[in-house]
């Protein structure tokens, strides 16, 4: 194994990805778009929902704490949660429904109408991402996806889909936190930022 060969194809592999999204029209509009809801539903004290698995999970949790928190802003919190954080629930609804059913519960038991959900695949066939999402549908919040290139089913049931060029997961990831760094810049200057 060659690793200065390996470390210089991952760099360039990522900023190939990069590239094709700054190329992008569609991905760089969908971007403005999704900030735009979370913006408004922020604004109409509503929440941002966020959910994943893996990597996935953690991109989950590291964009919802990017608002819950703080991005560059010293400013007031705003009601972002990854739907994995409560080890409890998530191991009892495993255990008594199913691992596919984990998501859904959350979102039917918190998610409100004007509430945002992101959910997070690489693949965009996740189960239990697509359950928290139709469930999102059902209760008329905004649903956003996050993916590799293909979607998977995912890309037919999400208002927003940010369908990532790659086929290669980590490439894929490294770039949904890009997104979701750009999303949680964008709307914390709409909100907070009276300059």
């Amino acid at each position: 194994m060659n690793k200065d060969l390996l470390i210089k194809k991952a760099i360039e592999q990522n900023i190939e990805t990069k590239n094709k999204i700054l190329e992008n029209n569609e991905i760089l509009s969908l971007i403005k778009n999704i900030s735009d809801e979370i913006t408004k539903s922020f604004k109409s004290d509503k929440k941002l929902l966020v959910c994943g698995n893996g990597g996935s999970a953690a991109d989950a949790q590291h964009i919802s704490a990017e608002f819950s928190g703080r991005y560059f802003l010293d400013r007031k919190p705003l009601p972002a949660e990854a739907l994995h954080v409560n080890t409890s629930f998530l191991t009892a609804v495993a255990n008594d429904y199913s691992y596919d059913e984990v998501y859904s519960r959350m979102v039917e038991a918190s998610g409100k109408e004007g509430d945002v959900l992101i959910g997070i695949s690489t693949s965009g066939n996740s189960k239990n991402v697509i359950k928290a999402i139709e469930m999102a549908n059902e209760k008329r919040m905004i649903t956003v996806g996050f993916s590799g290139s293909s979607g998977g089913k995912m890309r037919d049931i999400c208002k927003y889909m940010i369908r990532i060029p790659s086929e290669d997961t980590p490439r894929i990831q490294e770039s949904h936190i890009l997104i979701g760094h750009i999303i949680a810049e964008i709307v914390e200057k709409e909100i907070f930022d009276k300059q």
